[in-house]
C-alpha cells in the first residue's frame, strides 16, 4: 500500500514539476482583458440573481475551518462562495455567473431550483413536512409508483433511503439475506459508498480506512482505456468467475458494479462485459446490483445506464439525480427478493420522507415533460463529437469517453505510456473556472475531467464549454 502512495505521489511531483517549466515560459492566467472577451461570450441567460448581502467567501471559508470536517474537500484554489443557481447556471455572491457542467456531482438532472421541482415541494412542506411512514401518505405512496413504473420485470418493490450509501449498503445486504452466502464480487476501481459494506465494496484506495472490510473481491476493471484487455469485455468477465472459482465456495451473494463509474473517472465497462460477468453470477447463485447512483434518470441517454447493457437487474440502487438535490435514495429489487427484510424489523426514520419523495415525483415528471432523457443522448452526443475533435489538437488529452452528459476527458503528459497530467487538470480547471466554466474531476490520479451537466444543457452551452477547455489548453 505505501508503495503504491508513494509511486503517486512521485507521478504528482514530476506532474507538477512539468507544470511549474510550462508556467513559467508562458502566462499562468489569460490576461483580463483576454478573460473579458471571453466571458462576453457566454450563451445569454434571462435570469439575474437577487443581491447577495450574506457572509464573504472569506468568511465562510474561515467558518468551515473552524467548524467543519477537515476531510471536505475543495475544488478551486480559490474557492467559490456561490450563492444562487437557476438551471444550469450558477451564481457566486458577486453575481458572476458561471456554466455548471458538474450539477453538484450528477445531482441536479433538471436544473438548479427548477420551478416544477420547488414548487410542489414548497406545497408540501407548508402542508405536512414529516409524518412517518408508518402512517399513510400519498406522496411516498405515489413517487414508489411511478418510479417502479421505470423499471424492466418485476423490479417494482421501493425501499427508500437518504443516500446512495445508504441505498447500496442495503442492497448488500438483502444479497446476502436472500442467498444465504456472504461473498460480493465489485470491481476495481468502482465507488458505492463510505459505510462499512460499500467501503469493502469499493476497489478505490483512496476512498478506504483502515478498518475491517472483509467478504469482498475485486474483480479485474473492465476499462476499455487502461485495461489489460483493451475493449474485450469477455476477458474480463473470466477474471469474475476465476474469482469466484477459486476465492468462494462457488456460491456468493451478488456482484455489484456501476455502468459507468463516476468516481473512477467516467469509465464505461469494455463492450461485452456486463452480459457475460451476468451470466456468470447467475450461475454461481448470485444476484446482479445495479449501481445507478450517478447514471440513473437519464444522464446518459438511457433512463438507466444498465439498459445500454442488456441485462435487468435483480436489485437497482439510485440516488444524486433522484431529486435533484433533496437528500434521497431508494432501492428497488423483486417482491420475492424484498421479503427477506420481514425476518426481522428494518426501519429507516427518514427514508420516504413526504418532502423528499414529493420532490423524486416532481424529477420524474420534469424529465418526461421537458425530454431530458432525448436531450441529454442528442446534446451529450454532440458534445462528445466536439471533445473528441479537441483531443485531436491537443496532444494532453489521452481520452474521450461516455454516454450521454456523463463524460469525462482523461489528460495525459505522455499519451504512448498514458501518464497522468494530475497537476495540468487543476490548472486547467482552474482556469476554465475564470472562464466561467465549472467542471469536476476524478480517477485515481484526479486527471479526468468529470463532465456531468444538469440534463437541460444545450449545444451552445457545449459549444462554450469546449471554447473554455480549448483556450485554457493553449495557454499552457
Amino acid at each position: 500500500m505505501m508503495q503504491r502512495f508513494t509511486a503517486k505521489r512521485s507521478l504528482q511531483n514530476v506532474s507538477a514539476s512539468l507544470l511549474r517549466r510550462c508556467i513559467s515560459s508562458t502566462s499562468q492566467t489569460a490576461s483580463v482583458k483576454d478573460t473579458d472577451e471571453f466571458l462576453a461570450r457566454l450563451p445569454p441567460f434571462d435570469y439575474t440573481p437577487p443581491p447577495y448581502s450574506g457572509p464573504s467567501a472569506d468568511e465562510v471559508l474561515n467558518k468551515r475551518k473552524e467548524f467543519l470536517s477537515p476531510s471536505m474537500p475543495l475544488l478551486f484554489r480559490k474557492p467559490l462562495n456561490i450563492v444562487d443557481g437557476k438551471m444550469q447556471y450558477l451564481f457566486d455572491e458577486s453575481g458572476r455567473r458561471y456554466l455548471d457542467a458538474f450539477a453538484g456531482i450528477a445531482v441536479v438532472n433538471c436544473g438548479h431550483c427548477h420551478p416544477d421541482v420547488v414548487e410542489p415541494v414548497i406545497n408540501q412542506i407548508k402542508r405536512l413536512q414529516h409524518p412517518t411512514v408508518m402512517y399513510l401518505n400519498h406522496a411516498i405512496a405515489d413517487f414508489s409508483e411511478a418510479l417502479a413504473s421505470k423499471l424492466p420485470g418485476d423490479l417494482k418493490v421501493v425501499f427508500f433511503t437518504n443516500s446512495g450509501t445508504e441505498a447500496n449498503e442495503l442492497a448488500l445486504m438483502m444479497a446476502k439475506l436472500y442467498t444465504g452466502c456472504q461473498d460480493i464480487v465489485s470491481i476495481r476501481n468502482g465507488y458505492h459508498g463510505n459505510a462499512a459494506g460499500t467501503m469493502g465494496a469499493t476497489g478505490h484506495s483512496l476512498w478506504k480506512f483502515n478498518v475491517v472490510q472483509t467478504g469482498t473481491h475485486h474483480a479485474l476493471n473492465p476499462d476499455p482505456y487502461r485495461g489489460v484487455f483493451g475493449s474485450d469485455g469477455e476477458k474480463y468477465a473470466r477474471d469474475v468467475q476465476d474469482l469466484i472459482q477459486y476465492g468462494t465456495t462457488g456460491h456468493i451473494a451478488g456482484f455489484i458494479c456501476e455502468a459507468i463509474q463516476g468516481v473512477g473517472g467516467i469509465v464505461e465497462l469494455a463492450p461485452g462485459y456486463m452480459s457475460a460477468a451476468y451470466d456468470i453470477v447467475k450461475k454461481a447463485g448470485g444476484l446482479f446490483i445495479a449501481d445507478e447512483v450517478q447514471s440513473g434518470f437519464a444522464r446518459t441517454g438511457n433512463f438507466w445506464g444498465f439498459e445500454a447493457h442488456n441485462v435487468v437487474p435483480d436489485i437497482v440502487t439510485m440516488a444524486k439525480g433522484i431529486g435533484n438535490g433533496f437528500p434521497l435514495g431508494a432501492v428497488v429489487t423483486t417482491p420475492e427478493i424484498a421479503g427477506v427484510l420481514t425476518r426481522r424489523c428494518y426501519f429507516n426514520t427518514f427514508g420516504g420522507n413526504a418532502v423528499a419523495t414529493t420532490a423524486g415525483l416532481a424529477v420524474l415528471n420534469v424529465i418526461e415533460k421537458e425530454k431530458l432523457q432525448e436531450n441529454a443522448s442528442m446534446v451529450g452526443s454532440y458534445l462528445k463529437g466536439k471533445l473528441s475533435q479537441l483531443k485531436e489538437k491537443h496532444e494532453i488529452i489521452g481520452d474521450v469517453r461516455g454516454r450521454g452528459l456523463m463524460l469525462g476527458v482523461e489528460l495525459v503528459s505522455d499519451r504512448k505510456l498514458k501518464t497522468p497530467a494530475t497537476a495540468e487538470t487543476l490548472h486547467i480547471m482552474d482556469q476554465m473556472k475564470e472562464l466561467g466554466v465549472l467542471v469536476g474531476k476524478g480517477g485515481y490520479f484526479g486527471n479526468v475531467f468529470r463532465i456531468t451537466p444538469p440534463l437541460c444543457f444545450t449545444k451552445e452551452d457545449a459549444d462554450y464549454l469546449v471554447d473554455a477547455m480549448d483556450y485554457s489548453i493553449s495557454k499552457m
